[in-house]
């Protein structure tokens, strides 16, 4: 039987909250797209324990399931029994665990397929290159061209602000506003006091 407890570097005795930090961080740590060849394959075995380890220790009910097998496991190795009496829960507890092997077999597909421009995605890219950066050229090159679509957009963003700013200094109900903005605003004027 399977140690979840060691599979999430926690002592069996941790709460809730300390499992869910420890699998995020070993999540982080052991995330199959930051490795390549064998050490991926490694790393997505890893990752399949952790998932299966989290999914039991995080329900109540698994978890305490879970804990008996390994009392009554323990409890047999000690006094030489071959096997206890198994719990009328056991059942339950294994069609909980093929769910779990399901559930975390489908969160392993969506992490592979991040949807295209969802906020998600973009988050997952830009961690993915920036530990790549010193590993690839080819990603340092995607990182430069990402770089100098974002100073681009940048650039515009200020053009566009700019030519509003012109706009509303020629509408006549706006100007005074804009007067009022730039003249008598203690902000601009510390600003204007600077570059004069």
């Amino acid at each position: 039987m399977k140690n979840y407890y060691e599979i999430l570097e926690v002592n069996p005795k941790a709460s809730k909250e300390i499992i869910e930090k420890a699998y995020h961080v070993l999540v982080k740590k052991y995330h199959p797209d930051l490795y390549t060849g064998a050490k991926q394959q490694y790393a997505e075995k890893k990752i399949k324990e952790i998932n299966e380890a989290y999914h039991i220790l995080s329900d109540e009910f698994l978890k305490e399931q879970y804990d008996n097998e390994i009392y009554n496991q323990g409890r047999s190795q000690v006094q030489g029994e071959v096997k206890t009496r198994p719990n009328s829960n056991h059942r339950a507890y294994n069609q909980q665990e093929q769910k779990s092997k399901q559930e975390q077999e489908n969160f392993e597909a969506r992490m592979r397929q991040h949807k295209t421009g969802s906020f998600g995605a973009i988050v997952e890219l830009t961690k993915q290159l920036l530990h790549d950066l010193a590993k690839s050229k080819e990603k340092r090159q995607e990182i430069k061209e990402l770089t100098k679509k974002d100073v681009l957009a940048i650039i515009l963003t200020i053009i566009v602000v700019i030519i509003i700013g012109i706009i509303l200094w020629f509408i006549p109900i706006t100007n005074g506003w804009m007067r009022e903005l730039l003249f008598e605003n203690p902000l601009f004027n510390w600003i204007a006091r600077i570059f004069s």
